[in-house]
């Protein structure tokens, strides 16, 4: 089937914007939050035509006007009608007679629009301050606000007309009127400040280099800043670096300055292009509906993203911001310098920038273990996606806003990733940033596609990049690579993955350009680089006693080995890197959802691991667990069973880790061991840790101690799962009242692990009614989760979904993302057709990719309980768990 790239929603070719020149005033700074706005947007006329089309979502044009400048006159067109069509969300300029070619044409609008609490556009973010505010900080109810935009993918139309569209870009100049005691943060440095109206003044910032109107930014409010600079010097000056925060919270941003500065000159040295703009802002916003937004030199991020806390925080999230602030910064340059053609290609941008955040995490935190880390997360959470009949290819078409919206998902990001990873170990990374960097000089300040980053690297290479990456970026899903073995030798076959199993010829006609990376060729230590490009092949000369496929796992690919190799390897633990140990145990569990190998083959395999120290492997060990138990939890005698083992397994190590740190300064990967390894202990009935978490949470929670900041998840989870009505009461005032930075979200997943049904409607009245629109598939995920109250969640979007809807759908990343979260995790086909029933009929459009992805999970997941149950329940009892 011929997929058309070309099928898109675009503005007609008439008109080519050069510069917008835009101006915000009339800010009402409570009530309706209105505000008033001009833009002159100076363009070519490149087709005669009687009407202009462009974007325009949310904002009434109060007029419209063409100026055309020749070289003694001026010629003014006023449009005689104004029209919109809503669904499209366009604005036609209609004029009386036709406005001829032109290379300087002023199209000139007035328009006022809302600062809405979408987070999309032109946003405000409620908070409740830690210090007192400037006096004319705007309220919103009981909070105060700040205001700030969020434009990618197709929202800039939400603030002011343009021609919102990512190859149509235009330099911007831009103005705003606001409270004298207030701040305004854009994507220049400031150029000019004048007095406006009574308390207020007014702004203008430089003009921006030639970008897409999706990266344009801006913010106001009651903002204060840390400040560094970059080593480095660029145009003969040290570049300043800020991290803003509203008042009270600058101490957090420490950590996130720590890493910016080093990170932009890392970035200007591996693209060997310096950052191109003279300022870097990074700024904590209180609602964000992502984790962070790249716009060119006013990044924002939602708070748990770019604070820290030394005292109080998490140390986890120590990872999430230094790695989500090298994510963005990435983005300057690959994506902002140099801008995907259209949205089907966005893999381009966040593949790319997902890949080269680790690498600089890892550059600036070797003792990390960054891609380990990656494997475990961002590899097994593609392959997830990646593994149902509803994934979709890295490249796919994109017709219009709505459609991109649902692309910013885990094939894009992480299997995106893999396959760059994959690409960039095989060509070697030297060579690889070597075509990335020509890719990026070729196209400074424009736009490209796939192919043009293919070609710099072919280049740059010798190889033809496109033939090995073609069939990873167009074809959907991935390889399984059977291996049988014979003395001296192995056949391997590659074939299509699916979690269902049910694999069909019309599913598998891809042949996969592979990278085996074979350890334990005969005779070499060395790994063997084999280019795969077969459905089946032998490889001779094989250590029979140690071989591993797939070399720390840099192929985005699965291994089905037979289950004497897997065992035998289960006994050559020390032998395997963490990358590897992470890949096998990966693979085993997805090869047991998909009926390829067995549970029980997992089980044993994981068995061997007990001595283990390393965080991330036990971070993997547990996920595959989880998936197990995920799907067995309504069988009670299983689930019983699989808690023994759990226990047994796990035991170990909790009784060598305990509860206390260590003395000094303990390794980063050790304090998220204690509360990982803690934390399933609990919820798996360790009567000495649940005793001692129930203990710590009463002390804490009556002011009577302290919790290690690590301990949180873990203490306040086992507390709730164990508790009852108190504990929950008492949790509750704790996400009312914490100060911490990632107290809420800490708090709100451990509410949702409660086991008494007669609580869930006081969680969901809660979800709904108190928590930021932006944390609500937190709770979500928890709920889905928990087998007690995964029904009640559903039967309550039942019961409201038009209120839902409403309160969600006006952001679909939003609504998309919470009815993903809620409905995954069931087991059995009439939950499916339940699903199915409901939402048959209704207009999906925003989230209907999600609803096939949440089908094919359940039934996948279905077909796993009904094939595997019996033989699980046997193994568990023959092996004294049952």
């Amino acid at each position: 089937m011929a997929v058309d790239f070309n099928d898109r929603d675009i503005l007609p070719d008439t008109v080519k914007p050069i510069n917008y020149d835009i101006s915000i005033y009339d800010l009402e700074l409570g009530g309706d939050f209105g505000y008033q706005g001009t833009v002159s947007i100076l363009s070519e006329v490149i087709k005669s035509s009687k009407e202009i089309v462009l974007n325009s979502h949310q904002l009434k044009i109060h007029s419209a006007e063409v100026k055309l400048e020749h070289t003694k006159t001026q010629q003014t067109f006023t449009a005689s009608e104004i029209s919109y069509d809503v669904p499209r969300q366009r604005v036609t300029l209609s004029f009386p007679e036709e406005i001829p070619l032109s290379e300087k044409a002023a199209i000139v609008l007035s328009f006022q629009g809302t600062i809405n609490n979408d987070m999309a556009g032109f946003y405000r973010s409620k908070y409740k301050p830690t210090v007192t505010p400037a006096p004319s900080v705007p309220k919103d109810g009981e909070h105060h606000v700040m205001l700030s935009t969020q434009f990618e993918s197709c929202d800039a139309r939400r603030a002011f007309p343009c021609f919102d569209e990512p190859n149509l870009k235009a330099t911007f100049d831009f103005q705003i009127e606001f409270p004298e005691d207030q701040v305004a943060l854009s994507n220049m440095p400031k150029k000019a400040v004048k007095k406006g109206k009574d308390g207020f003044k007014i702004v203008s910032f430089e003009r921006t280099p030639i970008m897409s109107t999706y990266l344009l930014a801006w913010a106001v409010g009651d903002f204060e800043y840390v400040e560094d600079f970059t080593k480095r010097t660029y145009n003969g000056k040290h570049l300043p670096v800020r991290v803003y925060t509203t008042k009270g919270l600058k101490g957090q941003a420490q950590f996130a300055l720590d890493h910016a500065p080093q990170i932009i000159d890392y970035f200007s040295e591996i693209f060997q292009i310096d950052y191109p703009l003279p300022k870097c802002d990074l700024l904590a916003v209180h609602e964000f509906s992502h984790g962070a937004m790249e716009n060119w030199g006013l990044i924002t991020y939602r708070t748990t993203a770019v604070l820290f806390d030394e005292k109080a925080s998490d140390i986890k999230y120590k990872n999430r911001v230094a790695y989500v602030v090298a994510h963005e910064l990435a983005h300057q340059w690959f994506g902002d310098l140099v801008t995907m053609d259209w949205w089907n290609e966005l893999w381009l941008n966040e593949g790319f920038a997902t890949w080269v955040g680790w690498l600089a995490t890892d550059h600036i935190h070797p003792d990390w273990h960054v891609w380990p880390q990656f494997v475990s997360d961002g590899m097994q959470t593609a392959f997830t996606l990646d593994s149902l009949r509803s994934s979709h290819p890295i490249e796919v078409p994109v017709k219009d806003a709505l459609d991109v919206d649902q692309i910013f998902d885990h094939i894009s990001y992480f299997k995106g990733s893999s396959v760059i990873r994959m690409l960039a170990n095989h060509l070697g990374q030297e060579t690889f940033l070597k075509g990335v960097s020509n890719y990026l000089k070729a196209h400074a300040y424009g736009n490209a596609k796939t192919n043009d980053l293919w070609s710099a690297l072919s280049q740059a290479s010798g190889e033809d990049v496109p033939a090995l990456m073609d069939p990873w970026i167009r074809s959907i899903g991935f390889p399984v690579l059977t291996v049988s073995e014979d003395p001296g030798q192995i056949s391997v076959k590659q074939t299509r993955y699916l979690s269902t199993g049910d694999v069909k010829a019309n599913d598998d006609n891809t042949t996969w350009w592979i990278p085996l990376g074979l350890e334990g060729k005969s005779g070499t230590t060395a790994v063997a680089s084999i280019a795969f490009t077969k459905k089946q092949d032998v490889i001779r000369e094989v250590d029979d006693s140690f071989y591993k496929l797939n070399k720390d796992n840099a192929g985005f690919y699965r291994v089905n080995l037979p289950p004497t190799r897997l065992s035998k390897l289960g006994g050559q633990i020390n032998r395997l890197s963490i990358c590897d140990k992470i890949g096998l145990i990966g693979d085993a569990g997805a090869l047991a959802l998909s009926g390829e190998a067995s549970t029980p083959g997992l089980l044993g395999f994981l068995e061997g691991f007990q001595s283990e120290t390393n965080f991330l492997v036990w971070s993997r060990i547990l996920g595959s667990l989880g998936t197990v138990k995920s799907v067995f939890s309504e069988d009670e005698a299983i689930m019983n069973a699989l808690k023994k083992f759990t226990l047994k397994l796990i035991a170990p190590a909790v009784e060598k880790i305990g509860w206390e740190s260590s003395e000094g300064e303990e390794d980063f990967l050790t304090s998220q061991l204690r509360a990982a390894l803690l934390l399933s202990a609990g919820m798996n009935g360790h009567e000495q840790v649940v005793a001692a978490a129930k203990r710590q949470f009463d002390l804490y929670t009556t002011g009577k101690g302290h919790v290690d900041p690590n301990l949180r998840g873990a203490i306040f989870g086992i507390a709730i799962r164990e508790g009852g009505k108190s504990e929950y009461a008492a949790l509750k005032k704790e996400w009312q009242t914490t100060t911490s930075v990632d107290g809420r979200e800490i708090s709100l997943r451990a509410l949702g692990r409660i086991r008494d049904t007669e609580l869930l409607p006081d969680y969901l009245e809660f979800l709904f009614n108190e928590v930021a629109t932006q944390d609500m598939h937190t709770g979500a995920i928890m709920l889905a989760a928990n087998s007690k109250t995964r029904n009640g969640l559903w039967r309550y979007i039942q019961d409201n979904f038009d209120p839902i809807k409403e309160k969600l759908g006006k952001n679909m990343v939003v609504l998309d993302r919470f009815i993903k979260q809620s409905l995954i995790k069931f087991n059995d086909r009439e939950a499916e057709k339940e699903i199915a029933v409901f939402f048959e009929g209704r207009d999906n459009r925003g989230y209907d990719r999600s609803l096939k992805v949440i089908s094919d999970t359940i039934l996948g997941r279905a077909a796993y309980k009904e094939r595997d149950a019996k033989m699980v329940s046997e193994w568990l009892a023959a092996h004294g768990y049952a």
